[in-house]
């Protein structure tokens, strides 16, 4: 979907109205969308298929490209539905084998398989650029995010959504980077496996009132052995009917 300058420089407007500097505390930060569409990109992987852990590299190698920062939203979702035959992905969830099914199903498709990537909800196959042809587009909304660093075991997120078109969902991700996995039995029995843009949490579906806003207010409870300067948020905004992704924003936490 793409929406006129006009409407894209009102949500941008929007967004920045509604979000102080990058760094209003010293345990506080802050994201905003720009007028452009980020890039969502999710992989779904599991640590007990052996043809994943390239996946699972290439993700992390973006980590370090400066030119995807703000760009480019990774995240990880690692599925349920490998634990059956020897290892149990720590990191696995029935939840985000749904989604991966979910996705699917809105784009008419049946390609389900580890590992897939799906960039702005749309199987991607391609071994290049993952802006490349994506980043250009107009944003169908506008995201204001602050976080805030955790405290007794809370890590808070806020925030203002406003979606241009009718229909929209917003998702929220807490994601921890750094992981790694001594694998035991399965198809990568006897590897190291090393992880970044973990999914931990996904809270939504979200939606956003009849003017097409949402007020983020999220209080999300960290399990003991999260680290915490390794934790990080993603907010994005989906077509309900297509499964588009129409906005997305990351933010790694703040320092303590």
């Amino acid at each position: 979907m793409k929406i006129d300058r006009p409407t894209a420089r009102l949500l941008s407007c929007f967004a920045a109205a509604m979000v102080s500097p990058a760094f209003a505390a010293s345990t506080t930060c802050t994201a905003q969308s720009g007028e452009r569409r980020g890039v969502l990109l999710e992989l779904y992987t599991s640590e007990g298929c052996d043809s994943c852990p390239p996946a699972d590299r290439r993700l992390s190698r973006w980590k370090t490209q400066a030119g995807f920062a703000g760009r480019l939203v990774p995240l990880a979702f690692h599925v349920d539905y490998w634990d059956r035959l020897g290892w149990i992905d720590r990191f696995a969830s029935s939840q985000y084998t749904q989604r991966q099914y979910a996705m699917a199903a809105l784009a008419r498709s049946r390609a389900v398989y580890t590992p897939q990537f799906l960039r702005n909800g749309r199987d991607w196959r391609s071994g290049g650029d993952p802006l490349e042809g994506a980043a250009d587009l107009l944003a169908g909304a506008a995201i204001a995010l602050e976080l805030n660093a955790a405290r007794g075991g809370q890590f808070e997120v806020s925030g203002t959504v406003t979606a241009a078109k009718p229909g929209s969902e917003v998702w929220l991700a807490l994601y921890e980077n750094n992981l790694e996995s001594q694998v035991r039995a399965g198809e990568n029995s006897g590897k190291t496996l090393r992880h970044d843009y973990v999914v931990r949490r996904l809270i939504g579906p979200l939606n956003p009132n009849h003017e097409g806003r949402l007020a983020l207010r999220q209080q999300i409870a960290l399990d003991a052995g999260w680290k915490r300067a390794d934790l990080g948020v993603a907010v994005f905004v989906q077509d309900k009917a297509s499964g588009e992704i129409l906005q997305a924003v990351q933010r790694h936490a703040c320092a303590a």
